[in-house]
């Protein structure tokens, strides 16, 4: 056994409960702890106390005729220190089950974050409370695993972990620690080293610079049920869409999920918008990535505040009538060292060779999708968002990143599939199995997929042969539309082709129109300062694309700050620039947005066929020349609303278009509005058909079409 003590005293031995604690033998039973450096070990039940002897390396050990007992404590006396008395954490039985080690072996554990990590266990014995927790770890190259926290002093000598066999899992109950104990791993690697790493599977984290993982456990009591049962009931692909994206960090002065919640809530439904977006709010040791860089994927950042804080400011928004999407970053992960990288001293979470599990773009490992833990790491990690928080729908970034061998690779530098081809047959397989998953156990949910390539059948059913997300962002028609609307609008009807080439493919896959973050950073400006002309024309000009955004077919999505028009680029270090709503054309812009959200709200013809072609028709979509666009949309009775949109600074009076049904067509939305800050052309609030054929249809209307304005019109 001197062997065995020694690996013990070291921390290398895979199995420490084959040695420590009680061992039951024939007609007698025997007690081992580890104790270095105490002067004297007594194991000591309600009536009795029995003194071990010391063995080896810190070893002490005590044998006794009879049965053995089942309730008791270890003490051990030092010198010039208080006495430790503790319950036994090497005879306990193992605290994660058979079926969860099979799962997980298997990979289908979709509640992994229910047996791996560190978790309150409460129980009683008739000695007292033998409270603690249970750590689990995923480590399957390691030599041994020792747990270490500041309720040790972040020395893991008395607390070798066991391994669970093939599983590749190490576990420890260790009595005596509670909610908010810091903590970390090492590990000791097949060459002999020693690594220190976080919990993978950690729910809460120290506040970045720091790393440890912080043992935590939900007392929040939720509050959402009715909105969850909407929810359940609402096809999202016929229901309204108008997402305010945000950056927590920056969005304002506040920085605290719980107190920010409030303001932000309070600001949301003035604007009108029914969903938000966070970025990523999984902790990031750094906060210039903005979160797309993420070291734990279980845990809220601590930058502002509790788990449970999240929980409340979810909670209050789906209370508000608001619903709730998170970035989710699956594709790829940073190599700090105290991370997920070389996690057991081997690739395990990346793929061993750099040319499939490396990411050049970002510095980066990329997630190894084919090994089957790996998978179910990022599967159960969607699952828990979508249910530990209640979140209603997961964007996910960098699509196009995971779905070819290529992405952002020179010749030579990539590894191509099994047939030869370019696709990530292993990630596609992730991305069905995450969103099929998904939706199965979280009915109303959205999965929706970043993804800027031509890959077919992104928002198409897993059991059609598609990737299973429920909606696509558009990165087209935003690529397109941006091109166009920053031209000088004289040469504009020379790309007219841009402003309308979207509806070719509006149906190949269900969009969102998105001007997000990566709009309005590195260089590129706010959406503001893309536009052509003087103040005011870029004022206009934005009013007009925002216009014809809210009409086109697609679900919508906006970039804070730019509901004001701020002209500075975003930067993550500075809150917007809130002052600039002391200024008239700035408090126009932000009206216009929150009309543009009430309309689109009140009008089904905007959202309920957005994915079917019976959902729009062009009025007249090639009117290069003047720059002018006209299209009709319709709700599933048949109700329509007729759009134009002028992209040249002249105004047209006079102006004739074809319009499907007799009467008064009420102006809704005039973005010339003097309200907004425009110049006030328009049509004194109605329209009055003509039996007059035009633009194919039987009746039509002479028009005021403002310069650089958008018009909608509903018959009423």
């Amino acid at each position: 056994m001197k062997r065995e003590f020694q690996e013990l005293a070291e921390g290398s031995h895979h199995n420490p409960h084959e040695i420590l604690g009680i061992q039951v033998l024939q007609g007698t039973w025997r007690h081992r702890a580890l104790r270095p450096f105490a002067k004297s070990v007594w194991l000591e039940t309600a009536t009795e106390r029995f003194e071990l002897t010391h063995q080896e390396a810190g070893v002490w050990e005590l044998s006794q005729k009879g049965s053995a007992p089942s309730d008791f404590r270890i003490r051990a006396v030092y010198e010039n220190a208080p006495d430790w008395l503790t319950s036994d954490s090497y005879s306990k039985d193992p605290t994660i089950g058979e079926l969860d080690l099979h799962l997980i072996t298997e990979g289908r554990h979709e509640e992994l974050w229910k047996a791996l990590g560190a978790r309150l266990i409460s129980s009683k014995d008739s000695l007292g409370d033998t409270s603690g927790v249970a750590f689990t770890l995923w480590a399957p190259n390691a030599v041994a695993v020792k747990v270490v926290g500041d309720f040790n002093s972040w020395d893991g000598t008395c607390y070798p972990m066991r391994s669970m066999g093939s599983s590749g899992v190490w576990e420890l109950f260790i009595p005596g620690v509670g909610s908010g104990a810091l903590y970390k791993f090492q590990i000791k690697t097949k060459n002999g080293n020693w690594l220190t790493k976080i919990d993978p599977m950690a729910q809460r984290t120290e506040t970045p610079p720091a790393t440890s993982s912080v043992v935590t456990q939900s007392k929040y009591q939720w509050r959402d049920q009715a909105w969850l049962a909407k929810r359940a009931n609402t096809d999202a692909l016929k229901a309204p869409m108008s997402t305010y994206e945000l950056h927590l960090g920056s969005w304002s002065a506040i920085k605290n999920y719980k107190e920010v919640a409030p303001k932000l809530i309070a600001y949301v439904r003035e604007l009108g918008f029914t969903h938000v977006e966070f970025m990523p709010l999984a902790e990031h040791p750094f906060g210039g990535s903005w979160g797309y860089q993420v070291t734990g994927y279980y845990a809220p950042t601590a930058r502002f505040g509790t788990p449970d804080d999240l929980r409340f400011l979810i909670d209050e928004l789906h209370n508000a009538n608001i619903g709730v999407i998170l970035d989710w970053v699956p594709g790829h992960f940073p190599k700090d060292d105290w991370a997920l990288a070389r996690f057991d001293g081997e690739a395990l979470y990346e793929d061993a060779d750099p040319r499939r599990g490396d990411q050049p773009d970002w510095g980066t490992h990329v997630f190894n999708f084919g090994r089957t833990e790996v998978r179910n790491f990022l599967v159960a990690n969607a699952n828990y968002w979508l249910e530990e928080f209640h979140v209603d729908g997961l964007r996910v970034d960098a699509v196009a990143s995971m779905l070819y061998l290529d992405y952002s690779r020179k010749d030579g530098d990539w590894l191509p599939n099994e047939f030869g081809g370019r696709e990530n047959l292993d990630a596609i397989r992730f991305l069905q199995e995450t969103n099929a998953t998904a939706y199965k156990r979280n009915p109303g949910i959205m999965m929706i997929a970043e993804e800027s390539t031509a890959f077919p059948g992104v928002s198409e059913p897993t059991d059609r042969g598609g990737l299973g997300f429920g909606f696509k962002w558009n990165m087209g028609w935003m690529h397109d539309s941006l091109e166009y609307i920053q031209r000088d609008p004289m040469y504009r009807k020379y790309h007219h082709g841009e402003i309308t080439f979207s509806m070719l493919y509006a149906y190949d896959e269900k969009f969102v129109l998105p001007i997000s973050h990566d709009e309005v950073v590195h260089g590129k400006g706010s959406l503001l300062s893309k536009m052509p002309g003087d103040h005011w024309q870029k004022l206009a000009n934005m009013r007009s694309y925002l216009a014809f955004m809210w009409s086109h077919p697609g679900k919508k999505l906006l970039f804070m700050g730019q509901e004001f028009a701020q002209p500075s680029e975003w930067s993550e270090s500075r809150e917007l620039d809130w002052w600039l709503l002391e200024h008239a054309p700035h408090q126009g812009m932000q009206k216009l947005v929150s009309d543009l959200n009430r309309q689109y709200l009140k009008n089904p013809a905007l959202w309920e066929l957005d994915h079917q072609p019976e959902g729009f028709q062009w009025i007249d979509g090639g009117n290069a020349d003047q720059n002018i666009l006209s299209f009709l949309r319709f709700d599933k009775a048949g109700n329509p609303m007729a759009v134009v949109v002028n992209f040249s600074p002249n105004p047209q009076h006079d102006f004739r278009i074809g319009l499907p049904s007799p009467g008064t067509w009420q102006e809704l939305i005039n973005t010339d509005s003097e309200a907004y800050g425009g110049s006030g052309v328009g049509n004194f609030g109605a329209v009055i058909t003509e039996p007059i054929s035009h633009n194919g249809h039987g009746q039509s209307a002479r028009i005021s079409v403002p310069p650089l304005g958008a018009i909608w019109f509903v018959l009423t």
